[in-house]
């Protein structure tokens, strides 16, 4: 499994610490994160990580911002990505199970480490259950 993973100077903490969690787990990782604390634009960091999910240079994707708003916004302008803002376990399992998420946009000013790193292994553990959720799912993106 190859996963694209993005943040900007709000995510570095969580982004180094979901790294070594998937490092850990022998999932191949594509950095398009800052390293840094330096202020930095997110859309620079989710357009690549959306991208490699869109062309499956990327199995699935995980943004790390502030909020997590604007890169799940950013990264949800490409039309084969849907990026889920979650917040807890619950949420995250919905938005594969239900959703067929791609990328997990993560708030790192808003829920702590521990719980950010749970939140990565639910995403992956999950899967999308699609029957009566498949035709939802092939309605999002515009034609």
């Amino acid at each position: 499994m190859k996963i694209a993973i993005g943040n900007d100077h709000a995510g570095t903490e969580y982004k180094l610490a979901v790294v070594g969690l998937l490092k850990s787990m022998g999932i191949e990782v594509i950095n398009y994160g800052t390293d840094g604390t330096d202020s930095v634009d997110y859309p620079d960091f989710a357009h690549p990580v959306a991208q490699a999910v869109e062309d499956k240079e990327a199995d699935l994707g995980i943004l790390i911002c502030g909020s997590g708003n604007g890169a799940s916004m950013t990264a949800n302008k490409h039309q084969k990505v849907r990026a889920a803002l979650c917040w807890n376990r619950e949420i995250v399992a919905l938005a594969r199970e239900h959703n067929d998420a791609n990328i997990l946009s993560l708030p790192a000013r808003f829920i702590a480490l521990p719980q950010a790193l749970e939140m990565v292994k639910t995403f992956l553990n999950t899967s999308f259950e699609g029957g009566r959720h498949e035709r939802r799912v092939e309605k999002i993106p515009c034609m």
